[in-house]
């Protein structure tokens, strides 16, 4: 015989001690310190390699609760992050330099303002999805935790038992037959704990380095975040600029469009449903259409909308030379099954048909977003209303036309006006911070702002899902 249990208990000893320092700086809360502070002073190996109750791991929680709850928690943090971004002067000033080259007319800023809509869209499905994979890493993150927390009685008691062992070795052989049955005994004893507590270091191990490598992940997603959400700012400045330079280029023969304006508003506040707005427009749709087009004089002919003027705007199209100029939609809107996008990034909450929580079958489909998400015209149309409607909060009205009206309600701020003529995915408006309390709303388990999105042929709601493209279409999940 040798004296192998003092060998194995040097050698272990400091692997496992090093592996239970690890545990106290990455798991919170001193899981460890009144396990081995107990075992330490008793000095008792433990009867049994089962934790007591006291150490015993709650039971696990409802994964979609747990990985929705984790949601709302980084939904938070992101919007106290993009509250804390900044651009500094010298960028603003580069953005302000960018819009001056731009030539001067309401096509080319238009189209400037088209691009940016989509660079800002597609950062906002970038911060959506990863929102969601730190949702998921943060739940991963904790089933670690719990994990290594669940076993901190044994461990420490077990490190205590082999500290307990160091400070009292074995005695050496052939010194005394009392010496050598004490080895002996010692022996027989590590033979039998170090195989489970080498079993434990292993598990432990693998804990330790998956959560490493969790936590490591959630730093480079934040990091990433943080330069996504950095160039969306910058991306809604940029946007910003631009909307006022419209703006400015377009502030000509005014008088009678805010005359069909104040008009829009007078029926508004008479009309006692949607469906009695909408049929109350559609009287003044041609003035309105009228005086759009001598907004607009300036900066373009006036066109007969005819079959051959559409035929026209269809062929530039599709040559890839959009006509810039146009005042009336390049496709027939039946014609777009298939090819709209929606025009807010965020998650399908309810479609066509679904329960609407008032027992009724909701009328057109409703999507959760984020704080500020832009707002984008799915189809060219006439811009026939934009304001405040009742409970509908702030809502836009196009006319696609064949009869097709596009109605968007939900929105906290609206950056388009009536009047206008606006191509697919031109900015329209920009979300609030909170939902809108509407009747469209209801039963919704979401404080998130939600978009409400609804089309009508000849003044009747019809289902909107075969106009979306196929990525779009398939994105319904309530996850709230």
């Amino acid at each position: 015989m040798n004296p192998a249990p003092t060998k194995v208990s040097r050698l272990f000893l400091p692997h496992l001690a090093a592996c239970l320092g690890a545990v106290a700086l990455l798991v919170p809360g001193s899981v460890f310190d009144a396990p081995l502070a107990r075992a330490q002073e008793t000095g008792n190996i433990p009867s049994s390699a089962t934790p007591t109750t006291d150490d015993m791991q709650p039971a696990p929680a409802d994964p979609a609760a747990e990985l929705s709850r984790k949601r709302d928690q980084t939904r938070a943090d992101l919007e106290a992050l993009s509250k804390s971004i900044s651009l500094s002067s010298d960028k603003m000033k580069e953005l302000q330099d960018g819009i001056a080259s731009i030539e001067k007319n309401t096509g080319d800023i238009r189209q400037a303002l088209i691009d940016s809509a989509a660079r800002r869209k597609t950062m906002e499905k970038q911060v959506l999805e990863s929102e969601t994979r730190l949702a998921t890493l943060g739940v991963q993150q904790d089933k670690v935790r719990q994990s290594l927390h669940s076993r901190r009685g044994l461990l420490a008691e077990v490190l205590a038992a082999l500290q307990r062992m160091g400070r009292n070795p074995p005695p050496a052989l052939l010194v005394t037959p009392e010496d050598a049955l004490g080895s002996v005994r010692s022996a027989i004893l590590l033979g039998a704990v170090v195989p489970g507590i080498r079993k434990e270091t292993d598990k432990l191990a693998a804990d330790l380095n998956e959560l490493a490598n969790v936590q490591a992940a959630i730093s480079k997603e934040k990091a990433d975040l943080t330069t996504t959400m950095t160039n969306s700012l910058e991306e809604e400045r940029r946007m910003d600029l631009l909307l006022t330079e419209n703006d400015r280029l377009s502030r000509q023969n005014t008088a009678q469009l805010d005359t069909e304006r104040r008009r829009s508003e007078e029926l508004a506040g008479q009309a006692t449903s949607l469906e009695g707005l909408i049929a109350s427009l559609e009287g003044e749709i041609s003035s309105v259409r009228d005086a759009a087009a001598a907004a607009r004089a300036e900066e373009e002919r006036k066109r007969l909308q005819s079959e051959e003027q559409r035929a026209q705007a269809k062929a530039l199209a599709e040559s890839g030379v959009p006509d810039k100029n146009r005042i009336a939609p390049a496709y027939p809107f039946g014609e777009l099954r298939a090819k709209l996008e929606l025009p807010v990034t965020g998650d399908v909450l309810r479609q066509f048909g679904d329960a609407d929580g008032a027992e009724h079958a909701a009328m057109g489909t409703t999507v959760a977003t984020s704080p500020g998400t832009l707002v984008t015209a799915p189809a060219d149309g006439l811009v026939v209303f934009a304001g405040a409607f009742r409970s509908y909060g702030q809502m836009i009205i196009l006319d696609a036309g064949d009869g097709y009206h596009l109605v968007l309600s939900g929105m906290d701020t609206i950056m388009t006006r009536q009047g206008k003529f606006v191509f697919a995915g031109e900015p329209l408006a920009a979300m609030g911070a909170k939902r809108v309390a509407s009747a469209t709303a209801l039963a919704l388990e979401t404080d998130r702002p939600t978009l409400y999105i609804e089309f009508r042929k000849d003044g009747k709601p019809v289902d909107s899902r075969p106009w979306w493209t196929a990525k779009d279409t398939g994105k319904a999940r309530n996850d709230t």
